[in-house]
């Protein structure tokens, strides 16, 4: 009982952002860039690891679901609308998604660059391509992994961590805000 109550007291933390960020996504139309949540000690995935296999990676810990449902649960109580969720198909990605936002439809432009770096120029092309055009009715949400964000924006972003940006003409990644739910 005493674990339920601590992890209801978790969810119930705002996530901490300057109002004109929280301003930005009721507006629409941006491009949500979000690390998964934090997960069970360690760094990668264990060798052999396979993406339809949860058993085998690293997952979401205790503290990462409630981290995730309170990410999502600050995204609803400022009234940002989603019209969209993609992730990548790690299953941290995935549980993520589903504790935040209810689910996502899995995209290959937001696989983990930390194991599969020689794929970083394909990736980013496919990335450029999915950010080029902002979402109507709502904002594009994107749950990936820290290297691959970092090799978008160059910023190495905290667990449920969001960045919010637009692809400029260019096909640069502009970040406008980034929003940190608290521990």
């Amino acid at each position: 009982m005493r674990c339920v109550l601590l992890l209801l007291a978790l969810v119930a933390l705002p996530a901490h952002a300057d109002p004109a960020a929280w301003a930005l996504l009721r507006e629409g139309g941006q491009v949500v860039l979000i690390r998964h949540a934090v997960t069970d000690p360690g760094v990668g995935d264990p060798p052999g690891f396979r993406l339809d296999d949860c058993a085998t990676q690293r997952n979401l810990s205790v503290a990462g679901r409630a981290e995730a449902a309170r990410l999502g649960a600050a995204f609803r109580a400022q009234r940002v609308p989603v019209a969209e969720v993609r992730t990548s198909a790690w299953c941290r990605c995935i549980d993520t998604a589903r504790f935040a936002f209810g689910g996502a439809r899995i995209d290959p432009a937001l696989g983990n660059l930390f194991t599969h770096g020689e794929n970083t120029a394909r990736q980013q092309a496919q990335f450029r391509v999915l950010a080029a055009t902002p979402p109507r009715g709502g904002n594009l949400i994107l749950i990936t992994h820290g290297a691959t964000i970092a090799a978008f924006t160059g910023i190495n972003p905290g667990t449920a961590e969001a960045v919010i940006g637009t692809l400029d003409a260019q096909g640069t990644f502009r970040v406008a805000a980034r929003i940190v739910v608290p521990d």
